[in-house]
């Protein structure tokens, strides 16, 4: 597995710790750096990339706003030398912050946690094409097996996912904006930045909620639009 990366970062000693880490480390693609978050977003839109080293004191636009602009950002590790901001990441599932000067021992924990992250996988036989009715994800270090029509809804749960079957719920690590480009649109449709759901399970909806066997999953006001579109309304 090869994980496409991308390093967003100003300061010129920062770039050069952490590119030299990223070729140490064989399932690291450099894919580019980015100086400024506008940069970054022109990277994203014309190229697939997995993972982001982000600095969070960028020109012109801060880190955090930065992230904020991005419908389905990638997996993101925070650099920064600001040790304050740590509880505020999570509000934007990052998968990892990192304080400068970053030690190379630190720096693959957090590239280890993208690896198991990117745990959605194909059927042993990665020649053949994933059947469209089912998905794997890594759980409890098996590959488990997941048909599509039984699945409810998804929630991203800080640094695992949460899938609700129709008989049981089954948990993993994954990034809920990488499993949106996994996921069928015809089948699923994302709602909330934290979940995503059956379209063809949806019993009731509202202008501000969906609702699933009597659970009532919360319509984003940035994904309002969207949704109404996928579902005809």
């Amino acid at each position: 597995m090869t994980i496409k990366c991308i390093i967003v970062e100003d300061e010129p000693l920062a770039i050069d710790v952490i590119e030299d880490f990223v070729r140490q480390v064989p399932f690291l693609e450099l894919v580019a750096v980015c100086k400024d978050a506008m940069s970054a977003m022109h990277t994203l839109k014309s190229q697939q990339i997995d993972l982001m080293f982000l600095d969070l004191h960028l020109p012109k636009l801060k880190g955090f706003d930065f992230l904020r602009t991005l419908k389905n950002p990638p997996m993101v590790i925070i650099t920064t030398a600001y040790q304050e901001y740590a509880l505020k990441s999570y509000d934007y599932e990052v998968l990892d912050y990192l304080l400068k000067p970053v030690e190379f021992g630190r720096f693959m924990v957090a590239v280890q946690k993208a690896l198991d992250r990117s745990s959605l996988v194909l059927p042993l036989d990665a020649s053949t094409p994933a059947p469209t009715s089912d998905l794997y994800f890594v759980v409890n270090k098996k590959k488990a097996r997941i048909p599509l029509q039984s699945i409810l809804y998804f929630e991203s749960q800080k640094e695992n996912l949460r899938i609700v079957l129709e008989d049981k719920t089954v948990i993993t690590k994954y990034q809920i904006g990488d499993l949106e480009k996994e996921l069928p649109a015809a089948q699923f449709v994302r709602v909330h930045r934290s979940f995503i759901v059956a379209k063809d399970k949806i019993d009731f909806v509202d202008a501000n909620d969906v609702e699933i066997r009597g659970k009532e999953i919360p319509i984003g006001r940035s994904y309002r639009e969207l949704v109404f579109k996928r579902l005809g309304l």
